[in-house]
């Protein structure tokens, strides 16, 4: 079988799922190829494996999100021609920016009538993708979860070896977000909540490269009058990464928008409780993990719930690590792969 992937490989720096899930996938006899246009003319796949196709729609530039968003789908079109299976992932159902909201609807219905198959990354996820998409409840639908990271992440340090070399204190108690900073991931809101806190000992990382114009400024200056909030908004190695969660107590994801979160399934494969809110997937997560290590709340974030979630990082008893089964690569290679074959079949 001959798969090509959109991304595969390339964007291993800014998010490895894609490449652990298709390296995995190689080792099940399945070739897989990173998409480029020339393959895609010249080769004949089995499958062209689409993640993220609304990236064009978060370019600033109207006209030239136009011209993508019409290129792949021509693309698709000529791969179709040639009998290539298109399939989705639905890791999100609308682009974060929103930027053209008369685009946009056009855009998801042109493409979700051209794919043959889909994958969700949970069932709420699937459910959610029918209820937005009807037409997809007459393709073949695949509940896949997002892998976890343990064992892909450098993992060494000790809790203070990590604080110490961050400059935090052994009594501190450590919150964090990481990740890159987005307007949907609400970091203001989350300082200005944070900053109600009358815990004095309570201390809030912020380690993530900012994406938003303006906003590093805006944290920079916040960090200047704030002995408790600390910032590196530079991008985090994965070398590095271990450093900021092995230092937390508990991880904070406040997202205005969410479906499904690497971050938070990274957070749970350094062992580290994490506070999402009640959206998307996340309640899908909680009952696979469990509600000793993923904390949710309904509506806007307050400072009482960060407390209550910060209290229960620290004080609930609970085992090592979580219980991460149902997240394992290789099941979920080989659960993509049979997917694969059945779209191809039909």
């Amino acid at each position: 079988m001959y798969v090509l992937g959109m991304p595969a490989f390339k964007n291993l720096d800014q998010n490895p799922y894609n490449y652990l899930l298709y390296n995995s996938i190689k080792e099940l006899g399945v070739e897989v190829d990173e998409y480029n246009f020339s393959r895609l003319l010249i080769k004949k796949y089995d499958i062209w494996h689409l993640h993220w196709p609304e990236i064009p729609l978060n370019h600033k530039n109207i006209a030239k999100a136009l011209i993508k968003i019409k290129s792949l789908l021509l693309q698709i079109d000529w791969a179709k021609a040639r009998g290539t299976k298109i399939v989705w992932t639905t890791h999100n159902l609308s682009s974060h920016e929103r930027l053209y909201p008369k685009l946009q609807p056009w855009f998801w219905q042109e493409f979700t009538q051209r794919i043959d198959g889909y994958i969700s990354l949970s069932k709420t996820g699937m459910d959610l993708a029918q209820k937005y998409f009807p037409n997809l409840k007459n393709l073949p639908g695949f509940v896949i979860p997002h892998n976890h990271y343990r064992g892909e992440y450098p993992n060494y340090v000790s809790q203070e070896e990590a604080r110490a070399t961050l400059g935090i204190t052994s009594n501190a108690k450590v919150l964090l977000f990481f990740g890159r900073i987005r307007n949907y991931k609400n970091v203001p809101k989350l300082v200005e909540t944070f900053q109600q806190l009358s815990d004095r000992d309570v201390l809030l990382y912020i380690a993530g490269r900012s994406e938003v114009p303006g906003l590093k400024e805006e944290l920079v200056r916040a960090s200047e009058s704030d002995s408790r909030l600390r910032i590196d908004l530079n991008f985090i190695a994965k070398e590095k990464a271990q450093l900021y969660f092995k230092a937390a107590d508990l991880v904070v994801l406040p997202y205005s928008e969410i479906l499904n979160s690497g971050t938070a399934l990274l957070s749970l494969s350094f062992a580290r409780p994490v506070l999402v809110p009640l959206r998307g997937a996340m309640g899908d997560l909680k009952a696979m993990v469990s509600s000793e290590w993923v904390f949710t709340y309904e509506g806007n974030l307050v400072s009482s719930q960060i407390e209550a979630a910060l209290a229960q990082a620290l004080n609930i008893p609970r085992e090592k690590e979580p219980v991460l089964n149902e997240f394992d690569l290789q099941k979920l290679a080989l659960q993509t792969a049979d997917a694969y074959r059945e779209i191809v079949n039909r």
